[in-house]
Parts: C-alpha cells; structure tokens; sequence
C-alpha cells in the first residue's frame, strides 16, 4: 500500500504586551490623611478607581479548566464535557456503550490549540439511560451531536469519531455536513457486512483452545447464566476469551496498556450495547447496527476528512483504505504497531496527525508530497 501524507509546519505566536504606570499626587501638608471608607460605603466611582489600583490577576497560559454540563436533546441529557483553547473539536466514543473517559489523557495534548468537547452518548457514561432500548440508534444519537453543536452555540465543528464512534461521525456528515469543518473517522468502518467478515477473520486467527472456548460459551448462552446479578452481561470466561486473548492482538501493540482487564471491559451500558451491536458474541453484529452501510454513500462527503487506523487494527485498515477511496478530500494515515487503540499505541503520532490536519491551510501553489512505502 503507498500512502500519501502531507505535511504542514504551523507556528504559534504569543504576542503579550502592556504598560502600567502608577501616578501618585502628594497630599499637601496642611492636610489631614483619612482612613478610605469601607468598600460598601463608596460610590461606584471610588469602587472602580480602588480595583483599577491593583494590579490584575494574571491568569497563567497554562491553566486549561474544565467545563461540563448536560444538553437536553430532545428530552434526553447528554453530558459533555470541554477542555482547551481554539476552534472547536467534538469527539465521540465507542462502544457501543463505553464513555468518553478512555479517550484520557491521551488527547489532552490537542487542547493547546484546540477546544475538546467530549460528549458520551445518549444511555452512556454520565448521560441519560432511557427506559426503552429501542431509543438508542445511529441516527437518534446523530441528533444528540448536533443539539451539543447548537446548545454549546459552536458553529462549524471538527468531529472526531473514534470506533463506533466513527460510525456516529459519518452518519452525521452524511446529513450534517454543511456544520463541519472537518471529519475525523479513526479505527472505524462504513459497512457492517464487512466489518463482520473481519470478525470472523479475527476469530479465525485466534488458537484453536481460545476459538474452543469462545464457542462453547456462545453455544451455551452468553446472557442469563451465572448469579443474578451476572445474567445482563457476557460472562466472565467469554470477556476472557474473546477480549483478553482473541481481541487483545488487535487492540494494542506499541503500547499495551498494563492495567487492561478484559472484564473491566464488561463495564459499559449493556442494554444499549445488546440493542446495537447484539447478544450473539464479538465476533457478528446483528443488532441495530447491522442497518450501517455507507459505502456507496461516502462519495457525498465533500468535508476535508482525515482517515487514521492502526496497522493491526481490529477494524482492519482494508476498511479505511475503502473510505479514503470514496471521500474525495481525504487524507489516510495508517500508523505503525497500533491496534484499535491508536491513540495509546502512537499518541504523539496520533496527535500529531490530528493537529497538523486540523490547521493546515491550503497553500495558493501546490505542496511536494511525501510517500510513504
């Protein structure tokens, strides 16, 4: 596979400036110094002329706060939450299920120049659960993102989406696209059809004792078993098998996280992830998300779209190589022994492709590129 990557240099300039100069007036000797009266005594005027006497509070440039709160979306509350300076990026998770916590700290290096708003989808995370799973579908949490666009008054965002997060992200292109700047879709697919013949490859791939596992624990029910409290989830053995050993491959390389647990894992909103992904295992989707097929639809995005997977990835790079071929302003980037978790595998390289995509400007004369073997 050749790649074609450019490269763009961006420049940050602080300009800080300000003269302060104090004039003082000598009382004339004759004349009687007086205590100031009390603050809640003064006039409006003395009040303003005693704070413009202090000097200001300084608020140093590396203090980045953190803003949350929740949008209701149609009488549904999405958390969110923002971090950073600039133009805004909004960045959605996977899952289907999970929060946007796996995503720290390893984007935090993006809000130097941009501003991170970080929403989990509706029934996930700290956002509102609804009593009817049938609620949680594609194009409902493509209207949760926008009402976060217009509640937070963003204008044209950069959207970030990273799994099925990325799923999310093309969705809301393909009907929003007029409110984006640009379109991030990381470690993701277009096409359930072919997402499933990757699973079945990965499973394939996997020992025969780990694949003898997996399928007994399939064929035995993966929901309903064990104690009560065990019955609305995989059960610890099949979080094992299928995350911890036939996964695992496919979600790190460069950088394994040390504290990966596959059960941990099985943290996550499992009646929003049995609607959409399904209740038959990892390795087929035949929930609602079986509807998601935007191959032959991807050409009608016209937003300058960046493209990132890993070189082990679980959604194999074959499906972002697909996309780049049908976004025509699309850039790919597939990076060096990462799995699924590219941002943890190559963060600076992940960031780094992020940042440099998001601020380039289109030069008036063309630009050399630099092809990668």
């Amino acid at each position: 596979m050749r790649l074609t990557v450019y490269f763009a240099l961006a420049g940050l300039v602080c300009a800080c400036g300000g003269t302060h100069r104090l004039l003082a007036q000598a009382a004339p000797a004759t004349q009687t110094t007086q205590t100031p009266p009390p603050a809640q005594e003064r006039t409006p005027a003395e009040q303003a002329a005693s704070e413009a006497a202090v000097p200001p509070r300084r608020v140093p440039v590396a203090d980045y706060p953190i803003q949350e709160g929740y949008i209701d979306s149609s009488g549904v509350l999405i958390y969110y939450m923002t971090i950073g300076r600039g133009a805004p990026i909004v960045i959605v998770h996977g899952g289907p299920g999970a929060s946007h916590d796996y995503f720290l700290p390893y984007l935090l290096p993006l809000a130097r120049q941009n501003r991170l708003i970080f929403i989990d989808e509706r029934g996930s995370g700290r956002s509102q659960k609804l009593e009817d799973p049938a609620g949680y579908t594609v194009e409902n949490m493509v209207e949760d993102v926008e009402a976060v666009r217009n509640g937070l008054v963003l204008g044209k965002i950069a959207l970030l989406g990273h799994s099925y997060g990325g799923v999310l992200a093309q969705a809301y292109a393909l009907k929003y696209q007029n409110n984006l700047s640009h379109l991030i879709l990381c470690s993701t697919f277009a096409s359930t059809a072919e997402m499933n013949q990757v699973l079945a490859r990965i499973k394939a791939m996997a020992s025969a004792e780990v694949r003898e596992r997996i399928d007994r624990e399939e064929k035995a029910g993966l929901f309903g078993r064990g104690k009560d409290y065990e019955k609305n989830r995989y059960t610890n053995d099949y979080m094992i098998a299928a995350w911890g050993e036939a996964y695992f491959p496919y979600l790190y390389q460069n950088h394994p996280d040390a504290n990966y647990d596959p059960t941990a894992t099985g943290n996550t909103a499992w009646d929003l992830y049995r609607e959409m992904w399904g209740s038959n295992g990892e390795f087929v989707i035949d929930g609602n998300l079986k509807s998601v097929e935007y191959v032959e639809r991807l050409h009608t995005i016209h937003v300058p779209t960046l493209i990132i997977a890993g070189d082990h990835d679980e959604c194999d790079p074959s499906l972002s190589q697909e996309m780049h071929e049908k976004i025509a302003d699309s850039q790919i980037v597939i990076l060096p022994k990462s799995g699924h978790m590219t941002f943890v595998d190559q963060q600076g390289l992940f960031n780094d492709s992020v940042n440099t995509f998001v601020h380039w400007k289109k030069p008036k004369t063309p630009v050399a590129a630099t092809t990668v073997d």
